[in-house]
């Protein structure tokens, strides 16, 4: 089943207002329940592309601890569903590339600055033309950092910390990433030629398609407190926000070892409902390959939100003519969405390492957590849920229910509801830089296309994703932001 097939029409029970149970006895060969976190409202939509398959599809794999997770921005993915959680046995379990997908740590990035909207507006359109120029975008994109193999391979080793040691940013910025900016487990040489080759002129750079940099400026300010320890203090304050990831480095580090494990999960007497879903135990020698080369590929992704991070503040510097310290352009965090991580968690009551699969579904570990940046340790990790580039996005913050339902995990942004074809059509004989535009956001892209594909009627509104996170008690809400300047692929 390479494709959805239409409305989903298996069972659903209805465990409260935010939780809905596909029980394993739905097919036979499911190991564990599926959870889909979402609304009475959102569900009927979640149904039309038939995700829910493939969250029970997900609960055949080996080891699967919990239940198969989805999150209330699920859609149709690659064997998993984008916004699917699944956590496998570290010992017995497998690991799969479709649970990590394409996009190897694809995440986001988020800035503060002590400027104002009021500020800044007069010289807006200045600040997103020179972010334009200074940060490449687009899918086929070059970055302004040509990398020799050993300085790739640097990267791959260090990942953000590599970028930091060069001037790229700094100390402080690796304080607030997640896993200081650096996967543990990196061998460069698990990592094929192919891959190099499509990776060594994309440092820096931001792609296509969802990606995206965003210039934005709070609006709604949830929990003070906990918005004051992440740096925001006022509405109107304005923020950068940045989408993306490993880049055709990534990609073509998935799709090698896709190709590995399709030929191999047999051979471990693994059955699946779905072709796509190909893994092997994670302490095989296909299992150990991927991680490791994941783990290069996570870095990289790392190393590339360093860089653009970077030239944000260099081209605010530019623009108003000063230093970005005394802008007081600060790292708030750095959080993957596309990632599988050995974690120890709670299990039927006992501690237990497992395998985290997060595909399109964000880390929001909870206070105390020795995870969580020290500065934010009393109040949990922030938790940052892009939204549209019409409409607005959040920061939110990690919660001990998440430890308990979710494995630590939330929802990662809004979620798709119209195929990218389906927005083409919608956009016909529309201008949608135009509209942008009326609504007080500059927006600069490399493809006219793409602005039709990302346009807010393709997705759903992040709001009522939100919503459902913090009702659960998954993630709560600290502050809304609103894009005033948008650069895209």
């Amino acid at each position: 089943m390479n494709e959805s097939t239409g409305t989903w029409k298996g069972p659903l029970v209805q465990v409260d207002e935010n939780r809905w149970r596909i029980p394993k006895d739905y097919k036979p060969g499911m190991l564990v329940d599926g959870i889909i976190y979402a609304s009475k409202r959102m569900i009927e939509n979640i149904k039309q592309d038939n995700a829910p398959e493939q969250v029970a599809n997900v609960a055949f794999m080996p080891g699967i601890v919990g239940a198969s997770i989805a999150m209330p921005d699920i859609h149709w993915g690659y064997g998993f569903p984008i916004g699917g959680v699944a956590a496998m046995d570290a010992e017995e379990g497998v690991i799969s590339p479709g649970g990590v997908g394409y996009d190897i740590n694809c995440g986001v990035r988020m800035l503060r600055t002590d400027l104002t909207e009021t500020k800044i507006r007069p010289r807006l359109k200045e600040l997103v033309d020179q972010i334009f120029r200074d940060v490449p975008a687009g899918f086929g994109g070059e970055g302004l950092i040509k990398l020799k193999p050993d300085d790739l391979r640097q990267v791959m080793l260090k990942g953000a910390q590599w970028m930091v040691e060069h001037g790229y940013g700094r100390e402080d910025d690796i304080l607030h990433t997640e896993a200081l900016g650096r996967l543990d487990m990196p061998d460069p040489d698990v990592i094929t030629d192919k891959a190099i080759e499509r990776g060594k002129d994309q440092l820096g750079t931001l792609g296509g398609g969802n990606h995206f940099l965003e210039i934005q400026v709070v609006d709604e300010i949830y929990d003070p407190e906990v918005a004051e320890k992440f740096g925001i203090t006022q509405v109107g304050q304005v923020t950068v926000m940045i989408h993306t990831g490993s880049r055709g480095f990534g990609h073509q580090t998935c799709q090698d070892h896709l190709e590995v494990m399709e030929e191999s999960y047999h051979k471990y007497g693994i059955h699946l409902p779905d072709r796509q879903l190909a893994c092997a135990p994670i302490q095989s020698e296909e299992g150990q390959t991927y991680l490791r080369a994941m783990h290069c590929a996570a870095n990289f992704a790392f190393a590339n939100r360093q860089a653009i991070a970077h030239w944000v503040r260099q081209a605010f510097a530019k623009v108003f003519h000063s230093k970005p310290e005394s802008l007081g352009i600060r790292q708030i965090y750095d959080v993957a969405h596309n990632i599988a991580k050995i974690e120890e968690h709670i299990v039927d009551g006992m501690p237990r390492k497992v395998c985290v699969h997060r595909k399109g579904a964000t880390r929001a570990f909870p206070p105390g957590h020795p995870e969580v940046p020290e500065v934010y340790r009393e109040v949990g990790q922030p938790v940052l849920i892009p939204g549209d580039m019409g409409r607005y996005s959040f920061l939110l913050v990690g919660t001990q229910t998440a430890m308990e339902q979710t494995f630590g995990t939330t929802c990662h942004g809004a979620g798709r509801m119209m195929s990218r074809k389906g927005a083409l059509r919608e956009a016909k004989n529309r201008n949608i830089a135009q509209e942008m535009a009326q609504q007080g956001i500059i927006v600069r892209a490399q493809n006219k296309a793409t602005l039709a594909e990302e346009a807010s009627y393709a997705y759903k509104d992040v709001a009522n994703v939100v919503d459902v996170v913090h009702n659960a008690g998954i993630s709560r809400k600290v502050a809304r932001v609103r894009p005033i300047g948008v650069v895209k692929g």
